[in-house]
């Protein structure tokens, strides 16, 4: 199997009649006999299999090691999702597990602290404290910081924006040395799907605006402002229907997979066909590859395949 036909197969696949996508069709694609060894420098790494925590060290070892991305003395912001006061079998926020272990690989290469926030929907003390994160990211050694009070957001220009022209940035987002973005790939009302390039909006303060204002641009702006050091997409469970909270486990399926990559345009491509969405119907994602903010075109990636 060459890069092109892995996870571009699922563009030709076409929507169940019922409320799921064929995601038995979708499990081929990490076929351990189709899965080609692989060398050299990857754009995206994409593991199928594991538990979260085994999973990301496979990936993050294809990419040359946690270290490649966090020094010693450095200090670390991870941005999960945390968004909805529910549990974690909902599948609403990125799962407590990778969350905890990203943080304690973060302290194995020596980050001098590492933080964890997000600009939750929900109350935000529900919110860290139902999803399992909090507790996670404190046994991990991590530290829990508030983004509830406009007072913790500054103004950034957002060069080159068509539509958003400026916002209002968290300032651990300002101030870190390295910035991971961990969203959990879910269904969306308003763009679809959620990956990496929306889950940036929890760090700044006001969505509503991004909303009024043409939503699928202003996430294609932004992400020419910030763009994360390294992004995570969690795909342990993915919510696949009444997203972005969902209404009952009946809307979560389990694909145990996960997406590494520096490049959010790779990763929310990747994360769209896995879910069962052509990209090409998510129109931040086209936007932001015609901005160059990405690589839209799998294609021409090195992409490693995992099977754990």
């Amino acid at each position: 199997m060459n890069r092109r036909s892995f996870l571009l197969r699922s563009a030709s696949i076409p929507l169940l009649a019922g409320p799921y996508f064929a995601f038995s069709r979708h499990a081929r694609l990490f076929d351990p006999l189709e899965n080609v060894p692989q060398t050299g420098s990857f754009d995206l790494v994409a593991l199928r299999g594991g538990e979260p925590a085994a999973m990301f060290d496979k990936g993050i070892e294809a990419l040359g090691g946690i270290q490649q991305f966090v020094k010693a003395g450095q200090k670390v912001v991870v941005k999960p999702n945390i968004g909805w006061d529910v549990g974690p079998e909902r599948a609403a926020n990125t799962n407590p597990q990778l969350i905890a272990h990203i943080v304690k690989r973060c302290y194995d290469a020596g980050a001098k602290q590492v933080l964890v926030f997000d600009h939750t929907c929900d109350n935000w003390q529900g919110c860290y404290k139902n999803s399992g994160i909090e507790s996670a990211v404190r046994e991990a050694g991590g530290t829990v910081a508030p983004g509830h009070s406009e007072r913790y957001y500054h103004d950034v220009t957002v060069a080159d924006g068509k539509n958003l022209k400026k916002s209002k940035v968290h300032e651990l987002i300002l101030e870190s040395d390295v910035f991971i973005n961990v969203p959990v790939l879910k269904s969306h009302s308003s763009t679809k799907v959620t990956i990496t390039m929306k889950n940036l909006m929890g760090i700044v303060w006001d969505r509503g605006e991004w909303h009024a204002n043409d939503l699928h641009q202003c996430i294609a702006d932004f992400a020419v402002c910030k763009k994360p050091d390294l992004n995570i997409v969690d795909a342990y469970t993915v919510m696949k229907r009444n997203g972005p909270r969902g209404v009952s486990v009946g809307d979560v399926v389990t694909m145990k997979s996960m997406l590494i990559s520096t490049d959010m345009v790779a990763a929310d491509v990747a994360g769209a066909k896995l879910f069962g969405v052509n990209p090409d119907a998510v129109p931040y994602i086209q936007i932001a590859a015609e901005k160059g903010v990405g690589r839209k075109d799998l294609e021409r990636l090195n992409i490693k395949k995992i099977v754990l």
